[in-house]
């Protein structure tokens, strides 16, 4: 079986799955798994392969809650003092207990109810970098702004403290090296946030969804207070961190596919289906690997077996680019039909905001490319620079003109 570093080394292309995991995959000796040494002396399996990658987050012998009570898995795959203790870190039933008192704020009806107002966020936005000098940068004005200020309308969370929680998010969202020591004075300040925030909440109810969980909390008791905590935390960084990076890196990948990019700007309805192939297709991170997950007994994938107690990494960007699922996989077709992907995971762990995710980046692209039809990055990829030692591709800014 092939053994590959750890951390996984940076891709040497925004636009393309890591070479050694496309290697994996396609290999029929290795069944699209291999195996990772980690620091701490233990081993890991990455799995690459749409059907196995499914299968890992499908199926209930690979669990999260092992993952997150792992050390190892905490300090070396990102993310763990985030998941642990939270919806994410859980398995059913503790998890589908909480997954229950937030899903209504995310179904599809809901978000579409949401729609109107998130088109006239765009709108406002759009509205406001017209009247700047070009080049204007697209993070801070409007790709980073549109997705915070959904998810903290839908929480309540006050305007004028919206920007304190985009560098909590940025330190959580470290990739593996980051210190444990720095992610959690950033967990403990987000906390005590919403503990206050809380507090205020429960003195001055209002119509919003960390209001809805309170109550729940206090008149049910369907949840602890660290609960509660730990899902309004949850919500916000997962509800404006990855819809941010992905506008940003579909502007930068549709400009390597001229033709898709001319298509698409053509033709405004297209864009519900080329946002589904652009998820599929648009690499949000080097590794690009889901949250890890421990094997609970022996399981067999592509012809090996995953030992119990391993850890398990799901490479998502991998399998969205499978040859056995999708025709020319590492071709861009905004006309692409019938699309599937594993973008926003799949199983009881499936994105909980994925519905609010398309939503936002539907809206986006409409915004841009019929109120600013010339929009363009304005500097060549080898002036982009991006935040360090995140788990996802997050650029600083990106200068664009129109």
């Amino acid at each position: 079986m092939t053994t590959l570093p750890f951390p996984l080394p940076d891709a040497p292309t925004l636009y393309a799955p890591l070479p050694a995991l496309s290697e994996v995959q396609r290999d029929e000796a290795l069944g699209g798994v291999a195996r990772i040494d980690t620091p701490d002396g233990g081993v890991a399996y990455v799995v690459t392969r749409y059907a196995d990658v499914r299968t890992v987050l499908v199926d209930p012998r690979f669990s999260r809650a092992g993952a997150a009570a792992s050390t190892a898995s905490a300090a070396d795959f990102g993310l763990g003092a985030l998941a642990t203790g939270s919806i994410a870190g859980m398995d059913p039933p503790e998890h589908t207990r909480l997954r229950k008192l937030v899903a209504r704020a995310f179904t599809a009806r809901r978000v579409e109810q949401l729609r109107p107002g998130a088109a006239g966020i765009v709108d406002e936005l759009i509205d406001a970098m017209l009247e700047l000098p070009q080049p204007a940068d697209l993070v801070e004005h409007f790709s980073l702004a549109l997705p915070v200020r959904v998810i903290c309308e839908m929480l309540g969370v006050p305007a004028g403290d919206r920007a304190k929680f985009h560098g909590w998010s940025d330190t959580l969202l470290g990739g593996p090296g980051s210190d444990p020591r720095v992610m959690g004075a950033a967990l403990r300040a987000m906390g005590e946030y919403f503990a206050g925030l809380i507090a205020l909440k429960r003195a001055s109810p209002q119509d919003d969804l960390m209001t809805a969980l309170i109550a729940a909390r206090d008149e049910q008791d369907k949840l602890s207070e660290e609960e509660l905590v730990r899902l309004s935390l949850g919500i916000l960084i997962g509800g404006h961190e990855t819809t941010a990076n992905q506008i940003t890196m579909i502007l930068l990948t549709l400009r390597h596919h001229p033709e898709q990019d001319a298509r698409l700007r053509a033709d405004p309805s297209l864009i519900p289906g080329a946002v589904e192939e652009l998820m599929r297709f648009v690499q949000l991170g080097d590794g690009a690997t889901s949250l890890p997950r421990v094997a609970t007994e022996d399981v067999e994938l592509g012809g090996v077996t995953i030992p119990k107690g391993a850890v398990v990494l799901p490479a998502l960007a991998v399998a969205n680019r499978d040859p056995e699922v999708y025709d020319e996989p590492d071709g861009l077709d905004v006309t692409r039909a019938e699309l599937s992907h594993l973008s926003f995971g799949a199983g009881v762990h499936h994105c909980l905001g994925a519905q609010l995710a398309r939503m936002e980046l539907q809206e986006a692209l409409r915004g841009l490319f019929t109120r600013m039809p010339a929009v363009r990055v304005a500097v060549p990829d080898e002036e982009l620079r991006f935040k360090q030692g995140m788990i996802v591709r997050s650029v600083e800014t990106l200068p664009v003109t129109w």
